[in-house]
């Protein structure tokens, strides 16, 4: 190595601190008397050669090309002043950060929005305007968003709310979901519940018939204002809100807690059938039981022939009796 070759001391690398080769190459140096030619030092210990200097813990010599080994303790001092200025920089940019953004932020409030009837609602009509005013309501949340979500959520859609939602309780903000069983055999959904229940958001399985429902921070909620979901009602009347969380905190202590990092390592749950079949049971018809599961009527079917066969049933009726065990009770 050449003297043309060495990097220009005191440039702090990332982190300002040697790896565990770097290290091991300095206490080298310093049993060698804390001088290193620069012919003397193996190829494989260059990147840590290079660690060294950038940190400023070897100095090179131009004029006898070898390296001389500095206090750590000036270098302490130095990357200390550093890390300081440093957090001063930042926290002085994050205290101007908001007067920076301070037009762009009243442009956003200011951005028209669908005219309010009576009663604090705002009806919003389309899948694609329903969406964007949703994800609006996520980035503006501060403390709580409470969710119910009946039936299956296409794939695409759980990328864009995960994406969201992981910001969401990032900022601290708290998350609560109710699902149907549904989810338990949906690959996507298992997915996304695996990844925000790391985050610290909390799932829960409720195997009963409810309505979509948003809640945000407890002034702004969500429902569906017609049966394909097309119109979304978007409540800000306090009594309202309250009757709505009131409706979500009963329905979320009814429900079950699942482990979903389990569940996503066992793979997706194959139990739907056992699943018709127990509310074939309680006397539920096919159809009741499609919507109960948030399954097409063509699955439930499929699930009941599958039924039929492993119980040797001949009707809808005896199925639901075997299922129960064969009890008149």
């Amino acid at each position: 190595m050449t003297a043309d070759s060495t990097a220009a001391p005191g440039t702090t690398a990332p982190g300002g601190e040697p790896d565990e080769a770097a290290r091991q190459l300095y206490l080298a140096v310093l049993a060698a008397g804390g001088r290193v030619p620069a012919a003397d030092v193996p190829e494989a210990d260059r990147a840590a050669l290079r660690r060294l200097v950038d940190i400023g813990l070897l100095m090179p010599n131009p004029m006898d090309a070898c390296y001389t080994a500095v206090s750590p303790r000036s270098v302490s001092d130095r990357l200390g002043a550093e890390l300081r200025s440093e957090a001063t920089r930042l926290l002085v940019r994050a205290e101007n950060l908001p007067g920076a953004l301070d037009g762009l932020t009243r442009a956003y409030d200011a951005m028209p929005r669908p005219p309010q009837r009576s009663g604090g609602t705002v009806y919003i009509e389309g899948h694609v305007h329903i969406r964007q005013r949703i994800s609006q309501l996520v980035a503006d949340c501060r403390t709580e968003v409470l969710t119910a979500q009946p039936g299956h959520r296409p794939a695409d859609a759980l990328k864009i709310a995960l994406l969201q939602d992981v910001r969401l309780l990032q900022r601290g903000c708290s998350l609560r979901t109710v699902y149907q069983p549904v989810a338990v055999s949906d690959p996507a959904a298992l997915a996304y519940a695996d990844e925000v229940t790391r985050h610290g958001s909390r799932i829960r399985i409720l195997d009963e018939a409810f309505q979509r429902l948003f809640v945000f921070d407890r002034s702004v909620a969500v429902i569906s204002a017609n049966e394909d979901n097309s119109t979304a009602a978007f409540i800000s009347d306090p009594a309202a809100i309250a009757f709505l969380v009131g409706t979500f905190e009963r329905d979320w202590a009814r429900a079950d807690a699942v482990d979903w990092s389990g569940t996503v390592a066992r793979g997706a749950a194959g139990d739907a059938p056992d699943r018709v079949g127990r509310l074939l049971a309680k006397g539920l018809t096919q159809r009741t039981v499609a919507t109960r599961l948030g399954l097409s009527e063509r699955t439930v079917a499929a699930h009941i022939s599958r039924l039929r066969e492993r119980h040797g049933a001949q009707t809808l009726f005896q199925l639901g009796w075997l299922m129960r065990g064969g009890r008149d009770d």
